[in-house]
């Protein structure tokens, strides 16, 4: 998750970009924290106190509650969930380069050193504030059905629904990889340096070596079952069929290759040609799970600009991510519903966690009843964040 703040008179603006992987080979997980680095500072800080629980409700082992420390920037600040992306970003806006141009660089190393989270075969939301203009715009790039997608695909020869993982692994949940078509519409729009000067740091990664991070060799060795399933996967995630170490030096020279291609053709490397052509050739003939991704379906691929989703709350305008994300409107319900109390009867004590668990339960609610992708399914975004909705709601909290 790149996180880039960088204002100037020159118009360069505030970046935010949610990226997932929904990939043929291993599974989803979340992102677990973020790594700070911000103009005055130099080196990246890790954050590193992470506070896992015991009982079956707690977050895969991966993730966990990270502490983190305030703080501040003059000028700008990088955040992301690994310290050798953030540097990356940082490396780029120390050099001139703009939010746009520090993203470009955070998510490409985060294709590298956390790809259980991120990666060039996945999808992204981006907000993105234009200082000159004043204007907050967002970008939908995530990833797409495949056009031959039946709404049969995740049924079994019954007819019922398959198992989380007997959907995901494999190439039947692969979506139109969509990152490197994201990454290009914003840079040809918002950049500053040249597209090829961004990819110098996962270039190097890839070549070098880069250190296994804790959180990937915990990933790994949760998955390694589905890890093995496929060739090329244990051979990368588990050498010699023993998972990655935290602390190992990890190559990817394949990686290295790809990105050099990104970098001197621009997103088409990857969406038309031989990469693509071995991106469909992996779904479509996945091990017992095959996909339905066609070249058509990479070549044609488009990113869709859409306009932010704001609300008030006390005195701030907090903006978020429109359908078909969930995340910008369901923020923006539960922070209306609480706009109906007082701060002080939203407080850290029983009662301000009752109203805000109630908020958060029936914002979840609608989300499960009216939330879809806008280009197939009308959303009635205005009705979910209106106040008149926010005062129904918020009279129902009041009800034990």
């Amino acid at each position: 998750m790149p996180c880039m703040n960088h204002q100037s008179n020159s118009g360069e603006g505030v970046l935010v970009a949610k990226t997932y992987l929904l990939t043929a080979l291993i599974m989803s997980m979340t992102i677990s924290g973020c790594q700070v680095i911000h103009a005055n500072q130099g080196k990246v800080n890790t954050h590193s106190a992470v506070i896992t629980g015991a009982d079956a409700h707690t977050p895969e082992h991966a993730t966990g509650l990270t502490e983190q420390k305030q703080v501040i920037a003059s000028d700008f600040m990088v955040a992301s969930a690994n310290p050798l992306a953030t540097q990356a970003g940082y490396d780029i806006l120390k050099q001139g380069g703009s939010a746009a141009d520090a993203m470009v660089a955070v998510q490409t190393t985060l294709s590298l050193v956390e790809p259980q989270s991120s990666g060039l075969g996945g999808g992204a939301f981006v907000l993105y504030w234009d200082n000159t203009a004043k204007t907050l715009t967002t970008f939908d790039g995530r990833e797409t059905a495949p056009m031959r997608a039946t709404p049969e695909l995740f049924l079994d020869k019954d007819g019922q629904p398959l198992k989380f993982m007997e959907a995901v692994v494999g190439g039947r949940s692969v979506g139109t990889p969509a990152i490197p078509k994201l990454m290009e519409t914003i840079h040809q729009r918002y950049g500053v340096l040249p597209w090829g000067k961004l990819f110098d740091t996962p270039i190097r990664l890839a070549k070098q070596g880069f250190e296994v991070s804790p959180r990937l060799a915990i990933s790994v060795e949760q998955n390694q079952q589905h890890l093995a399933r496929y060739p090329k996967t244990a051979a990368y995630f588990l050498p010699n069929g023993v998972p990655l170490q935290a602390g190992s030096l990890l190559k990817n020279l394949e990686f290295a290759d790809s990105v050099q291609a990104l970098a001197a053709q621009g997103a088409k490397a990857l969406h038309t040609g031989k990469y693509a052509q071995n991106i469909v050739s992996v779904v479509q003939n996945a091990k017992d799970n095959p996909g339905q991704l066609s070249l058509q379906d990479l070549s044609d691929y488009q990113v869709v600009e859409r306009p932010p989703v704001c609300v008030t709350y006390r005195i701030y305008e907090v903006c978020g991510m429109g359908a078909p994300s969930s995340g910008g409107i369901a923020v923006g319900q539960i922070l209306g519903i609480l706009n109906e109390f007082s701060p002080n009867q939203v407080g850290y004590d029983a009662e301000g966690l009752r109203l805000l668990g109630d908020a958060s339960r029936l914002a979840f609610a609608d989300r499960d009843v009216y939330l879809g992708d806008p280009d197939f399914v009308p959303v009635p975004i205005r009705q979910l964040i209106s106040k008149d909705s926010w005062i129904r709601i918020s009279s129902a909290t009041l009800v034990y």
